[in-house]
């Protein structure tokens, strides 16, 4: 899912064509191991040691780029896949001649981090963990990540169905077209098991895209249908 944009901090012995050629490198190569090994084993099964003996550094690095194993774990959820949560929350509340054009720029970016293939599919592991093994994490998580672009799309709908404030079938909705994306980061062991052509190329990652986009707006055409129908029969 999206996440917030890398960050790159820079050593201040070493000139700026070594930071980026090897700090940057090693920095990264710390944290997608990381997230490989957090997603598989869990952060109290984890060690720094052999985080850094995997990615091939020392454990100062850790500490170096990260602060501590802590700040690491927080890394490994919202570097890996680029994105920021902010960029698209905008999306949705950047002016449009119509819901369809927000909505479809809205599927465009969320689904895209599914065009990473392996660090994807790490990165919902690592989400499924945090919840069976809870460190604390979901829950900033749930307010920084989750919050913010579902106020953003119960606000694009309330505009679309003329609504001056959301009631709790305005959520539902709101939570519905969410879903679906949500659901395809879920569900991404089971698709390459069913039918892996689904999510085996960019190209197919862009058809899901168009998909859920219509998807969307058939959810959204059907509840402002409901509303008409529930406002005619109303004295």
């Amino acid at each position: 899912m999206p996440t917030v944009v890398q960050r790159s901090p820079t050593p201040p012995t070493a000139s700026p064509r070594a930071i980026r050629s090897d700090g940057v490198e090693a920095r990264n190569r710390l944290l997608h191991t990381a997230l490989a090994l957090f997603a598989d084993q869990g952060f109290a099964r984890t060690s720094t040691r052999e985080i850094a003996q995997a990615a091939g550094t020392n454990i100062a690095a850790i500490a170096y780029y990260f602060g501590d194993k802590a700040g690491l774990y927080a890394a490994t959820f919202d570097e890996p896949m680029g994105g920021s949560v902010g960029e698209l929350v905008a999306l949705i509340d950047a002016p449009h001649p119509d819901a369809a054009s927000a909505l479809r720029a809205f599927f465009d970016a969320y689904v895209a981090p599914l065009k990473h293939g392996e660090t994807a599919r790490q990165c919902m592991r690592l989400h499924m963990r945090e919840m069976i093994e809870p460190t604390g994490h979901r829950a900033e998580e749930v307010e920084r990540d989750i919050r913010g672009p579902h106020e953003a799309m119960v606000r694009l709908l309330c505009r679309h169905l003329g609504l001056p404030h959301a009631d709790d079938d305005v959520h539902r909705l709101a939570l519905a077209v969410i879903g679906m994306a949500i659901q395809l980061f879920v569900m991404q062991d089971a698709v390459g098991t069913l039918r892996p052509a689904l999510l085996d190329s960019a190209e197919a990652v862009d058809a899901w895209s168009r998909r859920l986009h219509g998807y969307a707006m058939a959810l959204i055409e059907a509840e402002a249908v409901r509303r008409g129908a529930v406002a005619e029969v109303r004295p």
